[in-house]
Order: C-alpha cells, then sequence, then structure tokens
C-alpha cells in the first residue's frame, strides 16, 4: 500500500495527495465506516485500481479540530488587528489557549500596524508574547508578504481571529489565486460550498491552509482544567508546583503564582487563565 494525504472531501469523494506530489480521486473502502473515518489532513494508506485511489486505513492523528473537520494541523494563526478592530489581549489568549489544549502551535500574526501612530504600543504587545514564548509576527497595508509566506511554508495552517481583522485579504495578498481557487470550488459544486459535506486544504506560499477559519467558537466547556493548565506555554517555565495537581488559584507552594508575582510569568495571561478556569469541565456526565 502507498501512503498520502486527504486535502479536500466533497460528500464521500476524497481527493488524496501522494508522495510524488500529484493528486488523486480516491474513495473510502467500506471496512472504514467501523473504524475511523477519514478527514482533511489525514494521512492514510491507499491501493490504486483504475486510476482511483482506495483508501484503506486512517494513519494515527496528532491532533485533531471539530470546526473545521480537520486533522493533524501543524500551526493556528491567530489573527489580531492593532485597530478597527482594536487588539484585544483577553481574546487573544482565550484563543491561545484553546489552540495549545488540541496540541497544535500557536502563532500571532498582529495586522494594521501601519495604522498605529504611537509604535511602541506595537512593540509591548510583541514583547508581551514573545517573552512568554510564543511566535509574534506585525504586517501592515505595504509591507512585503515575505515574513507571512515563511510562516506558512511547509506547514498545514488554519486561521482564526475575529471579524474584521483582514484574514482574507490577507491571503490574497499571499497568493491572489487564493480567492479564485474558492471561487472555483463553490462553483464546481453548484451550491454554497458550506452545504455539503466540503472541507478542502489549499496550497498557499508553500504550504496548506483550511478553507474555513477553525476555533470560531469560543466554547471551553469540553476542556478538562487539568489539560487547559499544562497546555499554557507561559506556565512551562514554573516546573512543579508543591501539589501535582495544583489549580495555581489559591494552592500554597504555587510555583506558577510565585513566577507571576516576580514578573516572570505574565501577569495578562495568568488573569486571562483564571477568567476561562470557571468554564472548564462543564460536559454533563451523558455526554462524555
Amino acid at each position: 500500500m502507498k501512503q498520502g494525504k486527504i486535502i479536500r472531501i466533497v460528500s464521500n469523494q476524497y481527493m488524496i495527495l501522494t508522495n510524488e506530489g500529484k493528486q488523486l480521486p480516491s474513495l473510502a473502502m467500506g471496512k472504514l465506516r467501523k473504524g475511523v473515518s477519514p478527514v482533511v489532513g489525514d494521512n492514510v494508506l491507499y491501493d490504486v485500481e483504475d486510476d482511483r485511489g482506495l483508501i484503506q486505513e486512517v494513519l494515527p492523528r496528532k491532533n485533531y479540530l471539530v470546526r473545521p473537520l480537520i486533522a493533524n494541523i501543524d500551526q493556528a494563526v491567530v489573527v489580531m488587528s492593532m485597530v478597527k478592530p482594536n487588539f484585544s489581549y483577553t481574546l487573544v489568549d482565550q484563543l491561545i489557549f484553546l489552540i495549545c489544549c488540541q496540541n497544535i502551535e500557536p502563532v500571532l500574526l498582529i495586522t494594521k500596524v501601519d495604522l498605529v501612530e504611537d509604535k511602541n504600543e506595537i512593540a509591548q504587545i510583541v514583547t508581551e508574547y514573545e517573552s512568554s514564548g510564543y511566535q509574534v509576527f506585525t504586517t501592515g497595508k505595504n509591507d512585503s508578504k515575505e515574513t507571512i509566506t515563511k510562516i506558512m511554508k511547509d506547514k498545514i495552517t488554519v486561521l482564526t481571529g475575529q471579524s474584521g481583522v483582514g484574514k482574507s485579504s490577507l491571503l490574497n495578498r499571499i497568493d491572489s489565486s487564493f480567492e479564485l481557487q474558492t471561487q472555483e470550488i463553490s462553483k464546481a459544486l453548484g451550491r454554497g460550498k458550506h452545504t455539503t459535506r466540503h472541507v478542502q486544504l489549499y496550497e498557499v506560499a508553500g504550504g496548506w491552509i483550511a478553507d474555513t477559519p477553525g476555533f470560531s467558537l469560543l466554547d471551553f466547556s469540553n476542556i478538562d482544567s487539568s489539560v487547559l493548565r499544562e497546555s499554557i506555554i507561559d506556565f512551562h517555565k514554573a516546573g512543579e508546583c508543591r501539589f501535582r495537581d495544583c489549580s495555581h488559584v489559591n494552592e500554597p507552594g504555587c510555583k506558577v503564582k510565585e513566577l507571576v508575582s516576580l514578573g516572570q510569568i505574565s501577569r495578562v495571561r495568568y488573569e486571562n487563565y483564571l477568567q476561562v478556569l470557571p468554564m472548564c469541565d462543564q460536559v454533563k456526565e451523558w455526554e462524555k
């Protein structure tokens, strides 16, 4: 059997990207119905018959999202503008927390920096996140697309961020064919592209990007509080607290609280963590 990656699903029709870089129309074999259903981003084993792939097995995933329905994402780029709408630490941190809980690397991309007169404000935000271990990039209307292209290269990426921050215009600036690609697939389906089971990865800037933004719903109810505190990058530098199950709230001997008080862990991130914590562990027993 050969190995490839699913880059598009329309109803029960699959498109596999082969290891040779070719696109192969494929079908999922019946035995898969009893196991893991293939989704976009899955690495699969397949046979070839009459110039069509026959998917035999879905290989283990490193991560998985429900919205969009996609697996094996390398990074989620949080796109946040400086103005119109204004930069929000709370929203950025909540998105970062959700991303990290799904075992996906977060990348912060700050747009519309050309509209800000006080450049110290931008520098302060960049320092706030870079010093905590996050990748941060900035871009303005007339900036080169080289930096953004570097972010996307050789990665499977999902974009997230509130409406109006410039996600679509950003992609079209990187690759003018992106909008054309999305329009063509919508036309080919003969209807709105999300009214059928359609998810697709598009080749952009030497990488692949999902056609819909991920993490569009800030829902922590399905997140285990222990997963949340273990996933926040800022807290990793604290090492072990006095108690293994320390929630970093009121426990004595908490290293996280100690480093927050010393300014070695971001107080902003810690306070946003405290806001999110009560939202976790809300899944009812019958839903588990």
